[in-house]
């Protein structure tokens, strides 16, 4: 019930800043970058709910799916699976600072899942599935830490969201890119991810 309540705060809390998702259908990765992005991974539960997410919101230029943070080089997806290779479950955002701030883009991570839970999200449970934070700059770094302080105060459990600078970022299959709006009918996307897109006001 409190995790509900802290959602309901984040919520309130962050939507006079939050950057507008994009109209109509989902656009793709942007061919043409603007002169300066800047990228961080995100780990927040299985990376098909958190990339439906973020490819919504305008000044993102683009999302990936991948791997972040084991022992192991070049990991398949079987293997991090296996719960063994230290990798989570990621998503890499490139994004345009001149559009959506570090600071938003920490506050749609925040409710994008539930930052307490160390064991994975909803039925997504293991290692694979922690709730990371993988900053590239100093600057993003000290965002982060900035931002988990106030998102704490939403929650009566800590949160146990890792800050950990970037490691090498290893891409998921190409079936599982923009596996949302390429599989709206399967179950997963059914049961679990249009309840989060409902949620939080996105496009299904």
């Amino acid at each position: 019930m409190k995790a509900i309540l802290g959602l309901l705060f984040i919520l309130a809390t962050f939507t006079s800043c939050q950057a507008e998702p994009k109209n109509g259908k989902i656009k793709p990765d942007s061919k043409v970058m603007p002169e300066k992005t800047e990228t961080i991974a995100l780990g927040a539960g299985c990376y098909w709910c958190v990339e439906a997410i973020f490819q919504q919101l305008d000044g993102v230029v683009a999302v990936k799916s991948g791997f972040m943070g084991g022992h192991i080089p070049n990991p398949t997806y079987e293997l991090v699976c296996t719960k063994t290779t230290g990798h989570i479950e990621v998503i890499n955002v490139t994004y345009d600072p001149k559009v959506i701030s570090t600071k938003t883009i920490l506050k749609w991570f925040w409710k994008a899942h539930d930052p307490t839970d160390a064991g994975g999200q909803g039925g997504d449970r293991g290692p694979q599935y922690a709730s990371a934070i993988f900053y590239t700059t100093d600057d993003q770094k000290k965002a982060a830490e900035e931002s988990l302080k106030i998102a704490q105060q939403a929650f009566e459990q800590p949160i146990v969201t890792k800050l950990r600078k970037a490691e090498e970022f290893y891409l998921a299959p190409e079936d599982h890119q923009d596996f949302y709006f390429n599989n709206k009918k399967n179950g997963y996307c059914n049961a679990v991810i249009n309840p989060k897109l409902d949620k939080l006001n996105l496009e299904k």
